[in-house]
């Protein structure tokens, strides 16, 4: 759940921060995603999980072990959407389906966890042993 949490917030969070504040571009793979968004993604990102593990007591996590999970899940998260992203335009596609317009279809709210889920599940054996 918690891994679901951080790839959830990681593209609300950079969406909104990179469409008000994104000036700098991130990849020729994506021209439409800013260093700011990212920086604002995984932001959101850390401040979710972290709301999660201390608030809400999801996981048995420490702050300190919550705060590693949330940074690393948020680097899965860019990991994965830039593959989307790349394999998009490898197929020459803006969007993967018109069901969401404007957010690259469907498929763009789960290429984050395509990285995020596994990276999450070995964090996790190594965080709590």
């Amino acid at each position: 759940m918690l891994a679901v949490v951080a790839a959830v917030f990681y593209d609300v969070g950079g969406l909104l921060v990179g469409s008000r504040f994104g000036r700098t571009p991130l990849s020729s793979a994506s021209p439409n995603k800013t260093r700011e968004g990212l920086v604002g993604g995984i932001a959101a990102s850390v401040v979710a999980v972290l709301v999660a593990v201390t608030v809400l007591g999801l996981t048995p996590f420490t702050f300190f072990q919550a705060l590693v999970f949330a940074l690393v899940c948020g680097v899965a998260a860019v990991v994965g959407d830039l593959s989307e992203s790349l394999v998009k335009r490898d197929l020459g596609l803006k969007d993967m389906g018109d069901l969401l317009p404007g957010h690259g279809g469907v498929l763009d709210r789960f290429d984050g966890m395509l990285f995020v889920l596994p990276t999450a599940y070995y964090l996790v054996l190594v965080l709590l042993g």
